[in-house]
Formats: structure tokens, C-alpha cells, sequence
């Protein structure tokens, strides 16, 4: 990770209450593709506020968060007080070997360290043990969502690691299958525009762009919400599934 996409990852725990509120979540049939049925004990790594915790959860999975921020994990705590959150990174997970039967990472696994972070993964694994990346991208197909993109005027983390050829995953896990959910996100242009302000390229803009930004986005998202101010947001969500040493 480089010295500005680790500035943008700290960012976050700043705005916990926000970034809860309006980013997406996960639909639940990704993580029943993702999990074996016998796979019970998950670790979300990187979980902020438990958007992807919230679906493992609703699969029927038990759940350890891990996270750095304290903010990211008080929110996820109110939300759900039976899971053990932990203060941890993909690359120093304080968690025993071979103890999980899977680690997911919900937009995520772009702030880590690759190597570092596949050998932390495969010793908390138990054998035949799951690592799952989410991403959920905006899908640009769509002319106006493209427009959206235009007007942010910056790949995001992700983006920027799937052009580059990623994910990137190291030994001993080895890719499994990979799958794509197309689904669609509902809400309000004050939503849409607040959802704008929490990317990490909006968030370290200077002040006038980060204005120009958003009094852009609340145009577009004027033009195209429905009758009674819904817009609907088309994701792809791109999950895949590498698998640890039997």
C-alpha cells in the first residue's frame, strides 16, 4: 500500500456513523455462495461497521470483527452486541492458528498488504479453510452511474486494484472460483450525495473540489431519481474465493 492509499484507509473511523448510514451492504446470497455449509466460525477482517458482518450474520454464521478503527467497531457493536470485535489488520491478526473456517474481507482486502496478509489469513484457516473478498463497484454500464464516476473524477482504491490486474492473493491460499451479484441499491439524493463524501478521494479533496463534487452529484442525482425522489444505484459485486492448504 502506498503512502496515499494508506492515508485515505485511516480516514474512516472519522466518519463511522456515516459511512454505516449509507454505504452498501451485501446481498446474502453472495456469502451462502462463498461458505460450505459446515463452515461456521467467521473472522470479518476489516469490517468497519459490519456491513458484510450484518450478512454473514443473516446466513446463519457465528462472527469475530476484526478492525484497527475503535470508531468503526463501537458502531458495529451497537448494532450487534453478541460478536467479539477485536482491534487487529489482515497483516497482525490476534487470533489463535487454525481457529476460523473463514476470513471475509468486504471492500477491504485493497488496503492490505498481499503477502503479509495471505500468510496472517492461511494460519488463522483451519485446513480447507475459506478466504472471501467482496467488492461491491458501482457498475458503469449504466450511462448516468458512469457520469457519476466522471464527476468524482477518481478510480477508486478498488477500481485501481482490479485495472492493475488484482486481487492479489500469495501463498498457501490458491483461488477457488469467483462470482458476480448484480443488485440495486435504493435511496435518496441526500443519501447519494452523502454517499459521494465518504470515498477517501472525496474526503482528502481540498475543500472547494470537495464542494464542487457534491453540488455535482446533487444535480445528477436530481435528474435521474423517480417521481418520488428515489435513485436506484446498480452494483456489481465481485466475490472470490481462494482456499487453504487441506
Amino acid at each position: 500500500m502506498n503512502a496515499w492509499t494508506a492515508e485515505r484507509s485511516r480516514n474512516f473511523g472519522s466518519i463511522a456513523d456515516l459511512y454505516e448510514r449509507v454505504r452498501p451492504g451485501y446481498p446474502v446470497e453472495a456469502v451462502e455462495w462463498l461458505l460450505p455449509e459446515a463452515a461456521r466460525q467467521v473472522a470479518d477482517v476489516g469490517t468497519g461497521t459490519g456491513k458484510l458482518t450484518d450478512a454473514v450474520l443473516a446466513s446463519g454464521r457465528e462472527v469475530t470483527a476484526v478492525d484497527p478503527d475503535p470508531g468503526m467497531l463501537a458502531v458495529l457493536a451497537s448494532k450487534h452486541s453478541g460478536v467479539l470485535t477485536v482491534s487487529g489488520s489482515a497483516e497482525h491478526l490476534p487470533l489463535p492458528d487454525a481457529s476460523f473456517d473463514a476470513v471475509t474481507f468486504g471492500q477491504s482486502w485493497h488496503w492490505v498488504d498481499p503477502s503479509r496478509g495471505s500468510v496472517e489469513v492461511a494460519r488463522v484457516l483451519r485446513p480447507g479453510g475459506v478466504l472471501g473478498l467482496f467488492w461491491n463497484i458501482r457498475d458503469a454500464r449504466v450511462p448516468w452511474v458512469d457520469e457519476l464516476a466522471d464527476i468524482l473524477g477518481h478510480q477508486s482504491a478498488d477500481e485501481q486494484m482490479f485495472a492493475a490486474g488484482g486481487p492479489f492473493v500469495h501463498d498457501p491460499l490458491v483461488l477457488d472460483d469467483s462470482a458476480e451479484f448484480d443488485w440495486v441499491s435504493t435511496l435518496d439524493v441526500a443519501t447519494l450525495v452523502d454517499l459521494a463524501a465518504t470515498h477517501g478521494f472525496v474526503m482528502t479533496a481540498s475543500e472547494n473540489d470537495r464542494l464542487r463534487m457534491l453540488e455535482e452529484v446533487a444535480v445528477l442525482g436530481d435528474r435521474v431519481a423517480d417521481a418520488s425522489g428515489v435513485v436506484r444505484l446498480p452494483y456489481r459485486l465481485h466475490v472470490h474465493r481462494f482456499l487453504s492448504a487441506a
